[in-house]
C-alpha cells in the first residue's frame, strides 16, 4: 500500500491516557498475553501491573506521537486514511520511526514494531526471492506458503500476519492481512489464489520515514525472539511420527511407471495436480528499474559475495589473500564490481555506488563497519581502509551465492547488418580496425554519373569519386587547352556544382574553375556513409552506416571541488564492450570505474559511458589502441582547462 509516499500530516503528542487505551486495544485485538510475575504478590496492585506497563511501553513508547496520514491504494488509486503512530523504542538510541497504523479498525504493527515486539502476530515463511518480490508491492500466493502445513492456529482470514524468508527466518520483512484461512490449509500444492494481501514491507514510504529525512533503518541479520527452531523441531517430529514408514505408501521410486506414480499421488492426495511452480508464489507487478533499495541490497550482497569467492578460493592463504588494509579502490576493483548483477544495460546503469542510498563507497564501507561485517578506520582524512574482515560473520557464513553474469556482452551490429557475435574482453584486445569512409552524390550529381555510366546512388570512397569527375572531364573534353589545371564550365557543371557564392560567379564569368576546387564541390555535394572493418571481414560484405565515422569521446571533468574524472564513451561501434573495458582501467589505473547510460542517449539502444577516477586520459588511450582504435579515431575534450584538444 505505501509503494508511494503517504501525505502525513503533523505530528502531535499522544496523550498518556490515549496511549494506554491504544496499548490496550492492541493486546485485546492480536490476543497478547500480559506477562505476570509469579513471586508477586497479588495484592500488590503495582508489582502486579508492572508487566502490563512494560508491555504498553514496548509496543507504544511514552514518547508516542500520532498524525492523520492519506494515501492511495489499488489499481483504482482508491483514497485511504489513517492514523500513524511513531516513536522510539527505549534504550535503542534509535530516531523515532513509524510503529503502527491504523487503517480503519485494524492496526498493523510496522517492521520496526515487529523487530522490538517478537510473536505479536503470527509468522508466515516463503523463499527469500518472493519476499523481494512482496517488497515490491505484490500479495503472497498460496503456493508460495512454505513451513507448512500446519500453519499457525491465529493466521485466520482477515488476521495480520508477518512474513519473513526461509533463509531469514527469525527477521520478519512484511506485514500483511489473511486473504484466506492459512491456519486450516492441509496442503499448499496446486493451490491457487492470494493467501496474504501485503500492507507493508521494509523498504516502503512507512519504513523510510523519519523527522529527520534519513533512509529507513536496516534490518537485523537475526532476530531471537522469532526464532522457532524448537517449534519447527516438535513439528516435524509429529509430522514423522505419523508418517506409516512400514509400508512404501505415497513414495515414488526413481524408475517408477505410470501406474506406480498414479498410486502414489493418490496417497499423498495429489492425484493429477501439476507440480507447483515458484512463479505462482506471488502475482508479479509490474517491473520497472530497480528500486533504491535493491541497489543497496544488489551491493550489500555483492560485498558477501567477494568475501565468500576469496574465503572459497583461497583457503591456504592468510586472510584468504586479502592484504590489509584495504583501500576503497581495492575494495571496489576486487569485493565489489565482478559481483554485481550486471546481467543486463539497464540493470548495468542502475548498479552505480553513486545510486545508493550511501552514495559513496566510503560511507558503504562505514554501514559495513556498524553491521559488524568488517573493521574499517579513515586514512588521511579522505577515504576509508578495511583493517580486518570477520570471516566468521553469521552473514558471511549464510551467504548463499548466485549465478553471476557472463563478461560475453553483444556491444555491435555486425558488419552486415546482422547481430554481431558476443564479445569478451578477450575478443576486442588485439583486434585490427580499418575505418572506411564512403560518400553517396546527392540527386543533384545523377547528370554527371549518368554521363560516365556510374551509379548515381552508389557509395564512392573520395578518391573513387574524384576519379569518376576526371573521367567525365576528359569525356567532355572540357580541360583548358591553356591551363591544364583549369575546367572549362559547361550547363552540367554549372547546375550541378556551382552556386551562388563570390568564387563560383567568378568561375561563371571567367568561364573557367580550378580542377581541384571542382573536386573539392563534388565531395561536398555528396552524403556521407562510413564502414567499421574488423580483424579479416571483406569490406564489399559490409552495410554502410550514414553519418560520418564516430569517434570515441574521452572527457576530463572537475568534480566534488577538485577530483578529476575521466570518462570514454561511444566505443560500441569498435566491437569493445564498456564493462570489460572498465574493469581492465580499474586495474591499471588502480581506482574505481563505473559504467552507466550516457545521457541523452536511447533506454531502448543505450551508449554506455565509463568513467574513471582521476585524469587517466593516457590510459584510456593505449587500453583504446590495444583493441585496435587509432588516435585520429579519438576525440578529448579537457573540460578542467576549459580548452579542446583534437
Amino acid at each position: 500500500m505505501f509503494k508511494k509516499k503517504p501525505n502525513i500530516k503533523p505530528l502531535s503528542p499522544l496523550k498518556s491516557s490515549d496511549r494506554r487505551r491504544t496499548a490496550d486495544h492492541i493486546i485485546a485485538d492480536f490476543g497478547l498475553e500480559v506477562p505476570v510475575d509469579s513471586d508477586v504478590d497479588p495484592e500488590d496492585k503495582a508489582a502486579s501491573a508492572a508487566g502490563l506497563t512494560a508491555l504498553r511501553k514496548s509496543l507504544l513508547p511514552e514518547n508516542a506521537l500520532s498524525a492523520r496520514f492519506t494515501t492511495t491504494a489499488g489499481p483504482d488509486l482508491k483514497q485511504v486514511s489513517g492514523t500513524v503512530y511513531v516513536g522510539s523504542h527505549e534504550g535503542t538510541g534509535d530516531e523515532p520511526r513509524i510503529l503502527w497504523a491504523k487503517v480503519g479498525e485494524t492496526m498493523y504493527p510496522t517492521v520496526y514494531t515487529l523487530w522490538h515486539n517478537p510473536r505479536i502476530v503470527p509468522l508466515l515463511y516463503t523463499p527469500s526471492f518472493v519476499v523481494q518480490k512482496l517488497q515490491g508491492g505484490a500479495d503472497l500466493m498460496t503456493p508460495g506458503l512454505q513451513r507448512g502445513p500446519p500453519f499457525p492456529k491465529k493466521a485466520t482470514k482477515g488476521a495480520v500476519v508477518a512474513i519473513a524468508s526461509l533463509e531469514t527466518p527469525s527477521v520478519p520483512m512484511a506485514v500483511g492481512t489473511c486473504a484466506i484461512d492459512v491456519s486450516s490449509l492441509d496442503k499448499v500444492q496446486g493451490m491457487k489464489g492470494h493467501a496474504v494481501q501485503t500492507f507493508h514491507w521494509a523498504g516502503d514510504e512507512l519504513w523510510a520515514w523519519s523527522s529527520s529525512s534519513n533512509l529507513g533503518s536496516d534490518a537485523p541479520a537475526y532476530l531471537e525472539g522469532w526464532d522457532d527452531e524448537k517449534e519447527q523441531a516438535v513439528a516435524l517430529a509429529s509430522q514423522t511420527a505419523a508418517l506409516d514408514l512400514g509400508d512404501d505408501g505415497g513414495k515414488i521410486a526413481l524408475n517408477a511407471g505410470p501406474a506406480e506414480r498414479l498410486a502414489a499421488e493418490k496417497a499423498q492426495g495429489v492425484e493429477g495436480e501439476d507440480p507447483p511452480s515458484l512463479k505462482d508464489s506471488f502475482e508479479l507487478v509490474e517491473d520497472k528499474e530497480l528500486s533504491q533499495k535493491e541497489i543497496d541490497d544488489a551491493f550489500r550482497d555483492a560485498f558477501l559475495y567477494g568475501i565468500r569467492h576469496h574465503m572459497d578460493h583461497n583457503k591456504d592463504q592468510p586472510s584468504f589473500g586479502l592484504e590489509f588494509p584495504l583501500s576503497q579502490s581495492k575494495v571496489m576493483s576486487l569485493l565489489v564490481q565482478p559481483f554485481l548483477p550486471t546481467y543486463t544495460p539497464a540493470r548495468t546503469a542502475s548498479l552505480q555506488i553513486k545510486k545508493t542510498s550511501w552514495k559513496s563507497i566510503k560511507k558503504f564501507l562505514k554501514y559495513m563497519d556498524k553491521q559488524q561485517i568488517i573493521r574499517c578506520k579513515d586514512r588521511d582524512g579522505n577515504e576509508v581502509v578495511i583493517m580486518d574482515i570477520d570471516f566468521r560473520d553469521r552473514q558471511v557464513q549464510a551467504f548463499v551465492p548466485y549465478r553471476l553474469p557472463k563478461k560475453d556482452t553483444p556491444t555491435a551490429g555486425s558488419a552486415n547488418g546482422k547481430p554481431a557475435a558476443p564479445l569478451s574482453a578477450e575478443s576486442a584486445v588485439g583486434q585490427k580496425l580499418k575505418l572506411v569512409s564512403l560518400l553517396r552524390p546527392k540527386e543533384k550529381l545523377a547528370p554527371i554519373l549518368n554521363s560516365v555510366k556510374a551509379d548515381p546512388r552508389g557509395l564512392y570512397t573520395p578518391a573513387e569519386l574524384k576519379q569518376i569527375l576526371i573521367t567525365y572531364i576528359e569525356a567532355e573534353n572540357l580541360v583548358s587547352p591553356k591551363n591544364k589545371r583549369l575546367v572549362n564550365v559547361n550547363p552540367q557543371i554549372a547546375d550541378s556544382l556551382l552556386g551562388s557564392s563570390a568564387a563560383d560567379n567568378a568561375a561563371l564569368a571567367s568561364g573557367t574553375i580550378p580542377r581541384d576546387a571542382l573536386a573539392e564541390r563534388v565531395v561536398a555535394a555528396s552524403s556521407p556513409f562510413h564502414s567499421i572493418i574488423r580483424n579479416d571481414a571483406d569490406a564489399a560484405d559490409s552495410k554502410p552506416k550514414a553519418g560520418a565515422p564516430p569517434k570515441v569521446q574521452i572527457v576530463l571533468e572537475t568534480r566534488s571541488g577538485n577530483k578529476t574524472v575521466t570518462k570514454v564513451s561511444g566505443v560500441e561501434p569498435y566491437y569493445i564492450a564498456p564493462q570489460p573495458l572498465a574493469d581492465e582501467l580499474r586495474k591499471t589505473c588502480a581506482g574505481s570505474t563505473s559504467v552507466d547510460r550516457l545521457q541523452g542517449s536511447s533506454p531502448k539502444n543505450p551508449v554506455m559511458e565509463v568513467m574513471v577516477q582521476g585524469p587517466q586520459k593516457d590510459a584510456i588511450l593505449k587500453a583504446l589502441e590495444k583493441r585496435g582504435v587509432h588516435r585520429n579515431w579519438v576525440e578529448v575534450v579537457d573540460k578542467t582547462k576549459g580548452k579542446k584538444k583534437g
